[in-house]
């Protein structure tokens, strides 16, 4: 059984809709600026790749719960409109989302000292529970759009997007619906979460050059740049799709995935977790390594990342490994989104035939020993790999495969 995918949905902050975020990658233009959401004096890092609002106000910016739904609303309404379908939608919703809780706006305003008498303050604010209940946004989501069940949430940081597709084509597989929608949303950055990836040292410190400051595999990466997007995919068996008369726009061939207990925030040293994901993926697909003609790179631009990424790959292909690529150059990592979006970014570079570049790639690392398609090109492929490698040592890689 092949699930075909009829529908694709995109917002990252290069634009709302699939077809204007693939213009903008495939002609190397980058969404990351300095943040105007809230005020960043004395943060270390001082940009981002947002997608703003027109609610979004100076102190109280849209919550990350509403703006992930509003994020997550627009793209699962753009790939129903392209598979030709609308609510009720006769499929479960699965859907990667970040975690949830009160921010900092809503903290001023409760003038809680400490988190006993923040509980006694928020007593009785309904209000409060309704936005970040969690599972709160996929509920809406799932009302909105009339989707069959319980919604699926899956929060595995990085691998989130990646894993909702993963859950979708098993249930279909299975044999337990006809069609299911995969996305990812995501819409962390605010204060307290910069803080904290900063405290990690995860991110770019690049403030006087924020468009160049991820740099996926080059020498002078420094770190990731938080960002906000969102990203869906209609799925469906293939003959489900075909008996309506849908247009079948690539397949979602297998997925793997693989848990890594080493590190909260790095992969253990000889890249073993990642490479049983990428293999676990493309066994399930019933390929060969040789098969898989591009990866969208998990490549956030963090030293170790990309140094176990490309370590990963030569283990698994080889000494010349296909082209591998970091859209997140241009979007920046969208965490719970990434690997929903970079999804549909390789079914669209199937479709065209194109690879999208890693731009910033002025000083590649010579030690990766990788083709990181400096700039877009044209390329002959008929599959696809993409990487989620989350923080908590969740990965997952999900084979895309062109259509027919």
């Amino acid at each position: 059984m092949r699930i075909a995918v009829t529908g694709i949905g995109m917002v990252t902050a290069l634009g709302w809709g699939a077809e204007a975020n693939w213009e903008a990658m495939l002609a190397g233009r980058s969404g990351v600026r300095p943040i105007t959401r809230f005020d960043t004096t004395g943060m270390r890092t001082r940009f981002a790749a947002s997608v703003d609002l027109p609610e979004d106000r100076p102190r109280h910016p849209v919550s990350v719960a509403e703006r992930s739904r509003r994020l997550g609303e627009a793209v699962i309404a753009e790939a129903l409109a392209q598979a030709g379908l609308e609510a009720p939608f006769p499929g479960p919703l699965c859907i990667g989302l970040p975690p949830v809780e009160i921010e900092w706006p809503q903290r001023l305003e409760l003038n809680a000292a400490d988190y006993p008498g923040l509980i006694e303050a928020a007593s009785g604010r309904l209000d409060l529970q309704a936005e970040f209940l969690f599972g709160g946004t996929a509920t809406r989501l799932a009302e909105r759009f009339g989707t069959r069940g319980v919604p699926q949430t899956v929060t595995t940081a990085c691998a989130s997007g990646s894993s909702a597709i993963q859950m979708a084509i098993e249930a279909i597989r299975r044999g337990e619906t006809d069609c299911a929608i995969a996305a990812g949303a995501e819409a962390s950055l605010q204060p307290e979460t910069l803080i904290r990836f900063s405290l990690l040292q995860a991110l770019s410190t690049r403030n006087d050059a924020a468009e160049k400051a991820s740099r996926p595999f080059t020498l002078s990466r420094d770190g990731f740049v938080m960002a906000d997007g969102a990203g869906a995919l209609v799925l469906e068996r293939e003959d489900h799709a075909r008996a309506r008369g849908a247009a079948i726009l690539g397949y979602v061939l297998g997925a793997g995935e693989a848990a890594d207990k080493f590190h909260r925030t790095r992969s253990t040293p000889d890249g073993s977790a990642i490479i049983r994901a990428m293999s676990r993926a493309i066994a399930d697909a019933g390929l060969e390594p040789s098969a898989i003609g591009y990866v969208n790179a998990h490549g956030t631009s963090t030293p170790e990342n990309d140094k176990m990424e490309a370590l990963a790959s030569h283990a698994l292909f080889g000494e010349a490994p296909p082209p591998i690529s970091s859209t997140k150059s241009m979007i920046g990592h969208t965490l719970s989104a990434a690997g929903a979006i970079e999804a549909a970014v390789c079914l669209l570079a199937l479709r065209d035939q194109m690879l999208p570049p890693t731009i910033n790639n002025e000083d590649p690392d010579p030690e990766l020993r990788l083709d990181t398609v400096p700039v877009a090109r044209k390329h002959r492929f008929e599959a696809a790999l993409s990487n989620s490698f989350g923080f908590g040592g969740q990965n997952v890689s999900v084979v895309l495969g062109r259509a027919d």
